[in-house]
């Protein structure tokens, strides 16, 4: 079972005392900040001087952080990170059930699709990463507006107009508020023909590495309405993988759903 590294969490701690206070800082105020004894944080900040990740000025005897993990910080976005955290999820999704598994983050006024894994059905639902998808009309928009604050949806939503891209498409904000609430009671979201004709998808979102994410598996409407409670149970299984602790209820839905 693996166990946390207290050496970690006070490193950590050092590169959040000085992103909060924005100034350099003596060994004192380090340890004062961060609730450890001198002699420790001494031990601390010597060695990530020597790394190379703080400075030390020559009188004062001050640290500030160097540029060493910004340009790190760097190198990983450019990699986006997200897109490699979430290929395996998607990917085992799309194995287990046949159809196409897509990850999505917000982008402004959209989701964008920041990973993709094709279906293996021949009739398959086709993205590609760095499409956008509607906040109202995508299972993965609807799902990523539930974890938003009741106030934060209603304005999202209110903000412009809801244009209609499948014949089930809701246009009308109240509506499209009230199956936001039902989404953020139940776990999941669920579209059909809304945004665009013959097309559903079932959707979770939560969040990853403090950023919110959403997956869904998408695909024709008659084989997924199908394959909803076989589906589910798949996005299930993943949840916690992705995002941590499991829902307090499991995502399949009752008799009635």
């Amino acid at each position: 079972m693996p166990t946390t590294v207290p050496a970690t969490l006070r490193t950590l701690a050092v590169f959040e005392t000085f992103a909060r206070e924005q100034r350099e800082l003596s060994n004192a105020e380090v340890a004062r900040l961060i609730g450890l004894p001198e002699s420790s944080t001494s031990d601390l900040l010597h060695t990530l001087h020597e790394a190379g990740y703080l400075l030390r000025t020559l009188r004062s005897r001050r640290f500030y952080p160097t540029r060493r993990m910004l340009d790190l910080a760097r190198q990983w976005a450019e990699q986006d990170p997200i897109a490699t955290f979430s290929a395996e999820a998607i990917a085992t999704l799309s194995e287990r059930t046949g159809e196409t598994a897509v990850c999505g983050r917000p982008d402004g006024t959209r989701v964008q699709v920041v990973a993709f894994q094709e279906g293996s059905h021949v009739l398959r639902y086709m993205l590609k990463p760095g499409d956008r998808l509607s906040w109202h009309a995508s299972a993965m928009g609807k799902a990523l507006l539930s974890l938003l604050p009741a106030a934060e949806m209603r304005r999202i939503i209110q903000a412009r107009p809801l244009r209609a891209f499948g014949p089930n498409t809701i246009t009308d904000p109240e509506v499209l508020e009230r199956g936001i609430e039902e989404v953020r009671a139940r776990g999941w979201a669920w579209v059909a023909d809304e945004a665009g004709e013959g097309v559903a998808a079932i959707a979770i979102a939560g969040m990853a590495g403090g950023e919110p994410l959403a997956v869904s598996l998408a695909g024709p409407t008659s084989r997924l309405e199908t394959s909803r409670e076989r589906y589910l149970a798949a996005l299930d299984e993943v949840r916690p993988h992705l995002f941590g602790s499991p829902p307090k209820e499991r995502l399949i839905p009752s008799a009635q759903a």
